[in-house]
């Protein structure tokens, strides 16, 4: 039976950590803050920005700045230092004929994760795209998914990611997660939350949609 599929964006979709990582180096420097090595620095690719800044000793109180420092730098240049996963194209394409609805949500600001489909070209496979909202009133996974189930209401849906974060997201809504193992989150942390299988290949992924 067709399904509604939601997927996350960055380390789902599209590898966005070169950019991710740039900008965000970019705010700790502007506090002085240490500079962990750009391992370490992957858990910015995904969450929201607020919490990560947090995490590496930004004062919560200056959280906003550090987000603007960093898209001082993204949303001129660090957007694009980004690139499609091999099989994604594919893996859209097949879903798509077999008649699944595919939908995206990200915590992405929703107006930047539009602009990198679109440039990407994978912009056509998605009925809808949220992200997150600039006011702030729509920031994390589980209001972002909210958000996405006011208009597929009936659906049954399925979460594509590549962290805990959309699998507690999902789950909030009583929606199982199936977790992709090329991304920015841990197997471990996925199980640990829930997911429902773990894909480690565009091609393992659509077989378990299949199932």
């Amino acid at each position: 039976m067709p399904k509604t599929i939601l997927f996350d964006l960055d380390g789902t979709l599209t590898d966005s950590g070169e950019g991710v990582i740039n900008c965000a180096i970019l705010a700790l420097e502007h506090f002085g803050l240490p500079v962990p090595d750009r391992q370490t620095m992957r858990v910015f690719v995904g969450p929201p920005l607020r919490d990560s800044f947090v995490r590496f000793g930004v004062p919560p109180e200056k959280a906003e700045e550090a987000i603007s420092v960093y898209r001082s730098r993204y949303i001129p240049t660090g957007i694009w230092e980004n690139r499609v996963y091999p099989g994604i194209p594919e893996l859209l394409e097949s879903l798509k004929q077999q008649g699944h609805r595919l939908l995206v949500a990200t915590s992405k600001p929703e107006g930047m994760a539009t602009a990198v489909l679109e440039r990407f070209g994978l912009a056509q496979y998605f009925a809808y795209i949220c992200g997150a909202s600039m006011d702030k009133s729509r920031d994390s996974k589980d209001a972002v998914i909210a958000c996405l189930l006011e208009r597929i209401q009936g659906s049954e849906a399925v979460m594509v990611g590549d962290t805990h974060y959309d699998v507690l997201g999902a789950a909030a809504h009583g929606i199982p997660t199936i977790g992709v193992a090329w991304g920015y989150g841990t197997v471990e942390d996925m199980q640990k939350a829930g997911a429902a299988a773990i894909a480690d290949s565009p091609e393992e992924l659509l077989q378990l949609l299949n199932t």
